[in-house]
């Protein structure tokens, strides 16, 4: 496998691999690997003949409140798992040269990140979008896999490389889970044993949302109701449940009716530690096993 860490020799390193005769699929990640990120590379072999792998955690994305110094970072363990995974080329950068001395361009993409994380988390997107249009802008044409656990940042790089007009395939693979259907997160290793039995009413709270759905509810009320009563009871603190247009990432009005398809989204902190998960009603299977 091969490992760049300057973005000139990265781009080298993509436009060779096409020279070649080879598609190009990329997997962007902060690292801290996990059987999720590693179900990425398999979909993105199933895509293209040569899968690269960006490790960078950008510091963009991280509010004020949140800690990018103690973001994870076994760099060797990535680099090994990304080798056994048979990735051709692994894509590790500095801090500088992502965010060269003076640079002052931002990407923002406005609507689709106005609710959800985007009013909990302020400047995130604006991070995400920034970092991923660079990724993009180095790697070239290429088929680019995000996962879905996060539903919302996936809308947003869609419509980022079909606004830019980028050549760039962007394709969202299914949320991977534990087998007690917690959704897998670098996140996790923060919960103590207790934390991470608060944090199964995530995924029953999901999966009961899901049987109602298809028991025929579409009380946008009903549902969330009994998302956060099983939230609550778990003593999670909930930071925001919400149904929303699956495509633009508009809540629906509390009183509204659904029709055949909503996303619900979940954000909730088991101690200090938010997780995120997601279904779309009339589209994804129950999160539970």
């Amino acid at each position: 496998m091969q490992v760049e860490r300057s973005a000139q020799s990265y781009r080298e390193a993509c436009e060779a691999l096409r020279r070649s005769g080879q598609r190009v699929a990329l997997v962007p990640t902060m690292g801290a690997l996990h059987a999720g990120h590693l179900a990425l590379v398999d979909e993105a072999k199933r895509h293209a003949d040569a899968v690269v792998v960006s490790i960078f955690v950008n510091p963009t994305q991280f509010g004020p409140t949140e800690d990018y110094t103690k973001y994870p970072r076994p760099l060797e363990a990535d680099l090994a798992a990304c080798a056994e995974r048979g990735v051709a080329l692994a894509f590790c950068p500095p801090v500088e040269e992502i965010y060269p001395e003076g640079e002052r361009t931002r990407v923002r993409v406005e609507g689709l990140t106005d609710h959800l994380c985007g009013s909990s988390r302020p400047g995130h997107f604006e991070g995400v979008a920034t970092v991923v249009a660079k990724l993009f802008g180095l790697t070239g044409k290429c088929v680019a896999v995000f996962g879905r656990k996060d539903y919302q940042q996936l809308k947003v790089v869609e419509r980022l490389a079909r606004d830019l007009g980028l050549p760039v395939e962007v394709i969202g693979h299914p949320i991977v889970r534990e087998a007690d259907g917690l959704a897998r997160s670098s996140r996790n290793a923060y919960l103590s044993s207790d934390q991470r039995s608060q944090a199964l009413a995530i995924p029953r709270a999901l999966t009961e949302a899901t049987a109602r759905f298809a028991a025929g509810e579409r009380s946008c009320t009903e549902i969330l109701s009994a998302v956060r009563r099983i939230v609550d009871a778990a003593e999670l603190r909930l930071d925001y449940a919400v149904l929303a247009d699956p495509s633009e990432i508009t809540p629906l009005a509390q009183d509204a009716q659904i029709s055949s398809r909503a996303l619900l989204a979940l954000a909730a902190f088991a101690g200090a530690t938010r997780l995120i998960d997601n279904v779309v009603l009339g589209e994804d299977p129950a999160p539970q096993p």
